[in-house]
């Protein structure tokens, strides 16, 4: 069964650029545009992994993560930060990776691979 990845990020040309890296690879995707419409995604796709930016309008991906970590069906959700805020590694201590903006395709998909397999 296809994997899916949600990717949860505010700039366009970002969710486009991973969206193409992930679909490339063999994954199915879904997108949140800020934390708020990511909990209401999450819910309805359950996604194997999650990308998360840290700084986006309306809910953080901070505020985003402890909700996700309350919630029993998904709280042990993958998550890789990606994020153009340096020490952005603190930010999530649970992340499994947390890479800065401009980020290594390869590297990100190595993390994919090794996290949840193709």
């Amino acid at each position: 069964m296809t994997k899916k990845i949600m990717i949860v990020d505010d700039d366009p040309v970002i969710v486009k650029y991973l969206e193409n890296i992930f679909k490339n690879s063999g994954y199915k995707t879904c997108v949140a545009r800020d934390g708020s419409e990511g909990m209401k995604i999450v819910k309805k796709e359950n996604p194997d992994l999650i990308t998360l930016d840290l700084e986006m309008p309306e809910e953080w991906g901070p505020r985003f993560y402890r909700k996700l970590s309350k919630e029993k069906p998904f709280k042990n959700i993958p998550v890789i930060v990606i994020s153009g805020l340096s020490g952005n590694q603190y930010a999530i201590h649970k992340a499994v990776a947390s890479l800065t903006k401009p980020f290594d395709r390869n590297v990100l998909l190595k993390i994919v691979k090794d996290t949840i397999g193709e």
